[in-house]
């Protein structure tokens, strides 16, 4: 019934890791058992970190991380490792906040985090005028559900073209020094192998890291987004549940 949420979603799906992540068992299902619990979204989020935190450990135990510093002299994997780390804390916090719109929703008493009402309070409150505009009202409830994540999903694509800077940095390095050989002299070929395969190393290992890092958070990106799809869905079931009942009351005699 969120027919509103569905062209965001396909514009999310042209982006190489959605493509890739929404492929995935259980990934496209607009809501989890383990979601459905208070704070489910946030817990998913919390065990999936914890993976991704020991391999992070691990990489650190055999040195992989000072070898990717040294081997990157442009600096943009640390970028991508940043940007990848600051969007994933911040699904980290979104999953909580939508988690307590869904408790809220479970139990209309209770108020957002910020002390206002939910979202399907003011939803179904203001469903209940009869000069109320049902698609504002529609649009304003995707809104609030799908709008913040559209910069997320906005820095999950930089994190790909950083990856591809990268590797066209690495390119031209590479062809900078193809260029300065003006002949092939065996007591500087280990110096020049080392120049060349420095530009190949830079392009490679930027465009790993960039499309590792696009595809891991857009897979926490494409759950969260699945999630309000959910959401949203239930609110909308529930003031079509409520208009229904007000009208077979007022046609009760």
């Amino acid at each position: 019934m969120n027919t509103l949420a569905h062209p965001v979603s396909r514009w999310h799906q042209r982006m190489w890791g959605a493509l890739l992540v929404q492929r995935l068992p259980g990934v496209s299902r607009p809501s989890m058992s383990l979601e459905q619990l208070p704070q489910g979204l946030f817990l998913l989020w919390l065990s999936f970190m914890g993976l991704l935190v020991f391999a992070a450990s691990l990489m650190g135990q055999h040195g992989l991380w000072q070898r990717l510093v040294r081997a990157d002299p442009t600096g943009l994997t640390i970028v991508i490792v940043l940007l990848f780390l600051g969007s994933s804390l911040w699904a980290g916090l979104r999953s909580w906040r939508l988690g307590l719109q869904w408790q809220a929703l479970q139990q209309p008493a209770q108020r957002s985090e910020t002390g206002k009402p939910s979202w399907a309070t003011d939803y179904l409150t203001a469903r209940a005028h009869k000069a109320t505009d049902k698609r504002v009202l529609q649009q304003v409830l995707s809104d609030r559900a799908h709008g913040p994540q559209e910069m997320a999903w906005w820095l999950n694509g930089t994190q790909l073209k950083l990856g591809l800077l990268g590797k066209v940095i690495g390119f031209s390095v590479l062809a900078f020094e193809l260029g300065r050989m003006d002949g092939f002299d065996p007591q500087q070929s280990a110096q020049m192998l080392k120049s060349l395969t420095g530009g190949l190393g830079i392009a490679l290992l930027t465009t790993i890291t960039g499309l590792a890092a696009n595809i891991l958070l857009g897979l926490q990106l494409m759950r969260i987004d699945r999630f309000a799809d959910g959401l949203v869905a239930e609110i909308l079931i529930r003031g079509e549940a409520q208009a229904m009942h007000e009208t077979l009351d007022k046609a009760s005699p």
